[in-house]
């Protein structure tokens, strides 16, 4: 009979949070975190990368940090309690709505675009209005910007990922 192992579980439900670009910079970044190389951040580790950022924290707080993020409940993490920590912090901060006045900028930035006021933004909009406030843009450019922009693929830009696109 074969043991199930848990820690491949756990690995394979968080990584799929992230793309494989933020996956190989998280793991870097883990990498850089883990000064000895032996799969597993310590409190002094952690405390090392924060002083080099200029972040000055108590030991006490980075043990607590360390603590919370362990899903062992240890003075130690791996690279997938690291990866939850990550997008715990990445969930906070997606709570942080704008405030008001961004919204309404915002807003207004989206209507200087939106031309017709129909609620969208199309390629011919965007190159008008780039042309309207002396920026040169070209075709390829514009292409890339409403294939960046455009996520449910109608072919124009509505308000939601106009405001996802500049945040």
């Amino acid at each position: 009979m074969s043991v199930p192992r848990l820690g491949r579980r756990r690995s394979s439900s968080i990584k799929k949070e992230f793309s494989e670009k933020e996956l190989r910079d998280l793991r870097t970044a883990f990498d850089l975190l883990d000064r000895n190389q032996d799969g597993k951040v310590t409190t002094r580790e952690f405390k090392i990368m924060l002083n080099n950022l200029g972040i000055e924290i108590k030991e006490d707080k980075v043990q607590e940090l360390i603590l919370c993020a362990s899903h062992a409940g240890k003075e130690l993490i791996d690279e997938n309690d690291f990866l939850k920590f990550v997008k715990q912090i990445q969930d906070l901060c997606h709570l942080n709505p704008p405030s008001e006045d961004e919204e309404l900028d915002l807003l207004a930035a989206f209507q200087v675009f939106d031309m017709d006021n129909d609620g969208y933004i199309t390629k011919d909009e965007l190159r008008i209005a780039m042309e309207m406030i002396g920026e040169e843009i070209s075709e390829d450019q514009l292409t890339h910007v409403m294939d960046t922009a455009d996520t449910d693929r109608d072919g124009k830009i509505n308000y939601n990922e106009f405001a996802q696109l500049l945040s």
